[in-house]
């Protein structure tokens, strides 16, 4: 029974499961089935240009085995920092982290708590000194330093 379902495989059969299993694999995102279909493909080329005499339903089996095996291990080994995910832009989404090492006018004079507010770009942000003793007033050119919440921490531009 087992043999009449795998003695009519051709290379059709190993380009629709390879399909299938890249399909799955975009929908997982596991890395692990694209080596395997990637196999299923290799096993749809050797079913295509090998012998006939080697192209049987074992040898594309046994190809396909040999191939899912090491392609699987090279993806776990030697690819292994194609798994790894880091961000497009550490400071995407992260308005304030932007702003780090801009220029910008204050648009207040900066209050006895070193609290103020400073023009970046076209925006006006809340802002306090980095150190909270520094002067600055309305007018002068500020440097962003860092920032805590939605406030930039500033320092006067020297």
């Amino acid at each position: 029974m087992l043999e009449e379902l795998f003695t009519h495989l051709t290379v059709w059969h190993w380009l629709a499961l390879g399909l299938m299993l890249f399909g799955i694999e975009m929908m997982t995102g596991t890395f692990d089935l694209l080596m395997i279909s990637i196999a299923a493909w290799l096993t749809a080329a050797f079913a295509w240009l090998a012998p006939d005499s080697l192209a049987t339903w074992q040898g594309q089996v046994l190809f396909f085995g040999a191939a899912s095996v090491a392609l699987f291990i090279v993806g776990r080994t030697v690819l292994s920092g194609m798994r790894k995910t880091t961000p497009e832009h550490p400071t995407l989404n992260k308005r304030m982290d932007s702003l780090v090492g801009q220029r910008g006018i204050a648009t207040s004079d900066f209050t006895n708590a070193g609290q103020g507010r400073v023009k970046i770009g076209d925006t006006v942000w809340g802002a306090e000194t980095v150190d909270g003793s520094e002067i600055i007033h309305d007018g002068d050119v500020i440097v962003v330093e860092g920032a805590r919440m939605n406030t930039a921490l500033v320092r006067k531009s020297a």
